[in-house]
């Protein structure tokens, strides 16, 4: 059974795919041991109470030192012994020593077709927001692993979006969100649970 961790920052939609899909069963072999915040007010606490899974903050703001926070997010990863950490939605920055620790254990999901609009400064709306403006006709998602670059790590899955006449960065975000990033994450946690996943010279293998 793959023990997960799910990062958060804000709603939770990310969150709510991969409890539905574990509920469905779409993902197997898989339990989800907790929900970790870096936001207390985020609403995807919300959605792991309504789960019955675990919900915890961890808070930049309750440290006076950066290093001080990164040793208590890594005390409670530590914690909870789990074999996955999921970003979902996630704006904090992962220490060093927490990638280090996890190596080829932390996927990220963003929403760009990598290596597309990534990188430093671009999340959230920011991406489509960019899109836009170059005029791109597909968008879409990437789920990959995190190394110590920004949106740099080995690439799992990737789904292609188009872009439809008079998109507005929104309505752009949604169609991403529904067309691909809700179904690559729980697709991309689905592999690793069973074991169809290894990362070979800096590149991920899918096993069939």
């Amino acid at each position: 059974m793959l023990r997960v961790a799910v990062m958060v920052s804000g709603g939770g939609t990310n969150l709510q795919a991969i409890i539905d899909a574990v509920e469905s069963g779409r993902i197997t072999n898989t339990e989800i041991v907790a929900v970790i915040s870096n936001n207390k007010g985020a609403y995807a606490l919300e959605r792991a109470k309504k789960a019955g899974i675990r919900d915890i903050v961890v808070s930049p703001k309750d440290y006076t030192e950066r290093s001080e926070f990164n040793k208590a997010l890594v005390e409670v990863v530590d914690s909870l012994k789990v074999d996955l950490i999921v970003l979902a939605g996630c704006l904090v920055v992962i220490p060093p020593e927490m990638i280090d620790k996890y190596e080829n254990r932390i996927i990220n999901i963003h929403p760009s077709l990598i290596p597309a609009f990534c990188g430093t400064g671009f999340y959230g709306l920011k991406v489509h927001e960019e899109a836009l403006k170059r005029g791109v006709k597909v968008v879409g998602a990437t789920v990959h692993f995190v190394d110590k670059g920004t949106d740099t790590g080995p690439i799992l899955l990737q789904k292609a979006v188009a872009v439809q006449d008079g998109d507005t960065p929104k309505e752009l975000q949604q169609r991403v969100m529904e067309q691909a990033e809700w179904i690559l994450l729980p697709k991309a946690i689905d592999l690793i649970a069973n074991g169809k996943v290894a990362v070979v010279d800096g590149k991920t293998v899918i096993r069939k």
